[in-house]
């Protein structure tokens, strides 16, 4: 597996990043989001901007994307986590093959602070989650408000 990171000071080719943004709203499946609120995540990542920032790992098989992983800093460490791993998925051709955990441990290698993350009950993925040390702190509840 070949490891590629981005960061406010190493970005991708803007191509990379439609790239990076078609295979998360394609490999995520019932656990996506649209695509234009991936690149939002990818963006806030790769921002400069104060208060902003985060990382973006992905993994390689020869040219192949295999998986990728969106961490968003908070800037609220103690309070709120200082990171939340917005989005991670595996391709569907590779999964079951340890490319998630290897992510998830380059997460946290990378990352200081807490880190949240938000997964659903049914995802299968959370048994992953559980294994490297993420716990269930909260319930989370929403007022999603409409316009």
């Amino acid at each position: 597996m070949v490891e590629r990171i981005y960061t406010p000071e190493q970005l991708p080719k803007e191509n990379e990043k439609a790239d990076l943004a078609d295979f998360l709203y394609n490999h995520l499946d019932q656990y996506g989001d649209s695509k234009q609120d991936i690149l939002k995540a990818i963006d806030y990542a790769l921002s400069s901007e104060e208060n902003k920032g985060g990382l973006i790992i992905t993994s390689h098989f020869d040219s192949l994307l295999t998986g990728a992983v969106v961490v968003n800093f908070t800037g609220m460490d103690g309070y709120i986590p200082a990171n939340i791993l917005v989005y991670i998925a595996t391709h569907k051709d590779y999964r079951g093959m340890g490319i998630g955990k290897k992510l998830m441990k380059a997460v946290i290698e990378r990352t200081t602070g807490s880190i949240a993350l938000h997964v659903e009950p049914d995802n299968p993925a959370m048994h992953l989650y559980e294994k490297i040390g993420f716990v269930n702190k909260y319930l989370e509840m929403r007022l999603i408000k409409h316009p």
